[in-house]
């Protein structure tokens, strides 16, 4: 993608966003001109925060304080959209109702102190969720699976910029505490060029587990030299699955572990998703499969009890899972998907763009897969 063209279309969005607020609340607020005229400045830097936030994501180096201050902006428009959207329907409502001008300006003045008000404590109760990472435990029955096993899943963790040593040096230790048989990484671990995060992405080094360490690439690998991303992961002693698996555990007793591409490949033509080739050589044994869209089960036929994906962060800013759902068969948690496979999304471990999360927290999956029938029975696969 020209990165002009892609600089220049998310700030057109931006500022399109920017003009409706204008619009259709400030213009509307029952207060005094200069107080409007307070918003606007406010709305019309809080969009020059957003250049500077995609120009110290993609192009430039910027001290991690000013970065921080930088991103806030992008989850102020959000939230203040979705209130300038309600304010505009619950307005043209008010309108048509038959109440007195006295009783209809009440209403209206409510409404107008009501949007402020949830635009500033929505923004404020979104940045304090950012960083409050929660263990998820998920126990998933297995057929035919011989032994319990504990998967620690990570997801859309996003290094770079707020995504620091710090986080991630704290992530490793919750994982290391679960005492994880084997941890999964279902892409989108790296969201910067690689050679401004070594540092950070060293912290992976410290991950431990009985059968180490997996990892998939994700769609925004694709944006920072994937190849490159790839091969950093791997000197970290991570096994990357390109269309792929690997047996984990004792011969009879184990699963076999499958990973694929992300299906952004297919747009940019190169590092495309391959399922069969996946499951090529895989032992008459249960399979867990990394896929990082839940929507890789389109590509699925059969021969995967267990989908783990991520790449939704459960939509991260409410509503917006809504709008994901338009594209993804699920957003997060653990579903039946045919009789004989189950999907896992997790809803991110890190946060994508603003430090804020609403009514979709940052997780570790801690998940115990167990048999869910007698270990002596057979199944083909």
């Amino acid at each position: 993608m020209n990165p002009i063209l892609f600089f220049l279309g998310i700030i057109s969005a931006f500022s399109l966003l920017t003009f409706y607020i204008i619009k259709r609340l400030i213009n509307k607020l029952d207060i005094k001109q200069k107080y409007k005229n307070y918003l606007k400045i406010f709305y019309i830097l809080n969009v020059v925060g957003i250049v500077f936030y995609v120009l110290g994501r993609y192009y430039i180096d910027m001290p991690n304080t000013l970065y921080y201050l930088t991103s806030i902006p992008i989850g102020i428009l959000f939230l203040s959209f979705m209130v300038a959207v309600l304010h505009d329907i619950f307005h043209m409502l008010l309108n048509k109702t038959n109440l007195s001008s006295s009783r209809r300006d009440m209403f209206k003045k409510t409404l107008d102190v009501s949007s402020l008000i949830a635009a500033t404590a929505l923004s404020a109760k979104a940045m304090s969720n950012a960083t409050n990472v929660e263990i998820e435990d998920v126990e998933i029955d297995i057929k035919g699976l011989k032994k319990e096993y504990k998967i620690v899943q990570l997801s859309d963790v996003h290094i770079g910029g707020l995504i620091d040593k710090e986080f991630v040096s704290s992530m490793v230790k919750r994982v290391n505490n679960l005492k994880p048989d084997l941890v999964v990484i279902t892409g989108d671990l790296v969201d910067m060029d690689v050679h401004r995060i070594q540092s950070v992405l060293d912290e992976l080094k410290f991950l431990k587990s009985k059968y180490g360490t997996y990892f998939i690439v994700g769609n925004h690998e694709y944006f920072h030299d994937i190849k490159t991303i790839i091969k950093a992961v791997k000197a970290l002693g991570i096994r990357v699955l390109e269309n792929e698996n690997i047996y984990i555990g004792e011969e009879g007793e184990g699963f076999n572990l499958a990973g694929v591409y992300d299906m952004f490949g297919f747009r940019v033509g190169h590092h495309l998703p391959d399922i069969p080739k996946a499951l090529e050589g895989k032992k008459e044994s249960p399979t867990v499969m990394l896929a990082h869209q839940p929507k890789h089960l389109e590509l699925i036929s059969g021969g995967v009890d267990l989908v783990l994906s991520g790449h939704t962060h459960g939509g991260q800013i409410y509503p917006f899972g809504l709008l994901a759902q338009l594209q993804q068969p699920y957003i997060s948690g653990l579903h039946q998907h045919t009789e004989d496979m189950q999907i896992y999304v997790n809803k991110g471990t890190g946060f994508w763009g603003p430090p804020m999360r609403l009514g979709a927290s940052s997780e570790i999956t801690n998940i115990t897969i167990k048999p869910s029938y007698d270990p002596n029975e057979t199944r083909k696969y």
